[in-house]
């Protein structure tokens, strides 16, 4: 439920009151009192509206003439007018109009979202070395810990509205704040990890490519670009709407935080596997955060302030793409395509034919007793690391069988299908119980 206030000039008042009162609307005036106390100058008037019903009243004030060089809009908890069941039964019950905020109300709760520069900063910081020692000691319990903290949310979804309203100065504030804290994140990673590295605090044994919790964040797939896809659309709706924003936070931080300090850790271990894996999720995720959340607004019906007044479709389309924010996001994403989503596409790719590959063979009969449980492969960085990709293949096998043909003949199936050399290790888990004949 939203409160308005609006200035209204002397000699617009008739018109603007019988333009509300025509609308269901029943509004208070409060007349302002030039310096001779005289006469009024002007008037404020004020009246509670449903959230839905804000910017039909607001065209309606437009179309009476009105401009809106001072206008207020709050949240009230409740309001009794003689006719605000009307307005209930029209904008809440009824379909006249969509469930959304108002344009400067959605701007307003996106730079709410996005704390001051030393919380932020501080805030990915803490986040990301909570993520750093939940990854090196496989705890999902942490990870999911530091997702709770981190702040990325805000500046994403700046970047998000910024792009659905041709607001330049919000859409790259958005990008920046989000790039710049994750290279923070990053650079707190990489620090931690080397210092836990070089003090010896961690086994300098310790293969970190076989951690589950880091295995996962540095060869990404097809479900964590879900992932972070349905963050960003979730994010857009939740900041459009009544819905709150703040448990998407967690999403959003699923998709960035854990990501970051990855690379971190591939940094600190020297590991380029791992370091451009998982720089290339944290960099496709982004960039399908912030086009998911604009696109989401846009469905809902949010454009940029000149849409209306652009006239024809062309029009709108030279003065959309004649916008920065449109230019950046244009660069931004074809760089996003063209680089690590070109690595993420063959990624995926080749964990699928490996996929195929393997059930190929476990489709043999000598192995019906076989169940394929998970595959993981390593990321794959041409130039870097020409040598054989590592594929780990996990299987349920019976109690007391032993297959030590297995893994060669998966290595050379994935090699036929792939045309890629590869080493595969095959990890077996006993069945706890026999199966039903």
């Amino acid at each position: 439920m939203r409160h308005l206030q609006i200035r209204v000039e002397a000699g617009e008042l008739d018109a603007v009151v019988d333009a509300l009162r025509g609308e269901d609307v029943d509004p208070v005036t409060l007349p302002v009192y030039g310096a001779d106390g005289d006469e009024p100058q002007s008037y404020l008037v004020e009246f509670p509206l449903p959230t839905e019903a804000v910017d039909r009243i607001r065209e309606t004030l437009s179309e009476a003439g009105f401009e809106e060089e001072h206008l207020v809009i709050g949240n009230i908890e409740s309001a009794t007018t003689p006719h605000y069941d009307r307005l209930v039964e029209r904008y809440v019950e009824g379909d006249e109009e969509e469930e959304r905020v108002s344009n400067e109300e959605i701007l307003t709760k996106a730079h709410d979202l996005n704390p001051q520069p030393t919380a932020y900063y501080a805030m990915t910081v803490l986040s990301a070395l909570v993520a750093t020692a939940g990854l090196l000691l496989d705890s999902a319990a942490l990870v999911v810990g530091s997702m709770v903290i981190a702040p990325q949310i805000g500046a994403a979804l700046m970047a998000s509205v910024g792009a659905a309203l041709g607001d330049d100065a919000m859409f790259t504030g958005g990008v920046r704040s989000t790039v710049i804290g994750l290279t923070v994140a990053i650079a707190a990673a990489a620090a931690l990890g080397w210092g836990l590295k070089t003090a010896q605090f961690v086994p300098a044994a310790l293969n970190v490519t076989t951690v589950q919790q880091l295995a996962s964040r540095s060869s990404p797939g097809l479900l964590t670009l879900v992932v972070a896809l349905c963050a960003g659309a979730a994010g857009g709706v939740g900041l459009a709407t009544e819905l709150p924003v703040s448990i998407v936070g967690v999403a959003v931080a699923a998709a960035t935080v854990p990501a970051a300090a990855a690379v971190g850790i591939g940094v600190a271990w020297a590991i380029p596997a791992v370091a451009i894996g998982a720089l290339t999720l944290l960099a496709v995720n982004v960039a399908s955060i912030i086009l998911a959340g604009t696109l989401a607004l846009w469905y809902l019906g949010y454009r940029p302030s000149f849409w209306n007044s652009a006239g024809s479709t062309g029009r709108r389309v030279r003065a959309f793409f004649g916008t920065k924010a449109t230019w950046v996001a244009l660069v931004f994403l074809g760089l996003t395509v063209l680089g690590p989503g070109s690595l993420l596409a063959s990624q995926i790719a080749f964990e699928n034919q490996s996929t195929a590959a393997v059930q190929t063979v476990l489709d043999d009969s000598e192995y019906d007793s076989l169940e394929l449980l998970s595959l993981s492969v390593e990321f794959g960085t041409p130039g870097i690391d020409d040598g054989p990709r590592e594929v780990t293949v996990t299987v349920q096998h019976p109690v007391g069988r032993q297959y030590p043909q297995l893994s060669p003949r998966i290595e050379d199936r994935i090699r036929e299908a792939t045309g890629q050399d590869v080493v595969v290790t095959v990890e077996f888990e006993q069945q706890s119980r026999s199966r039903p004949s």
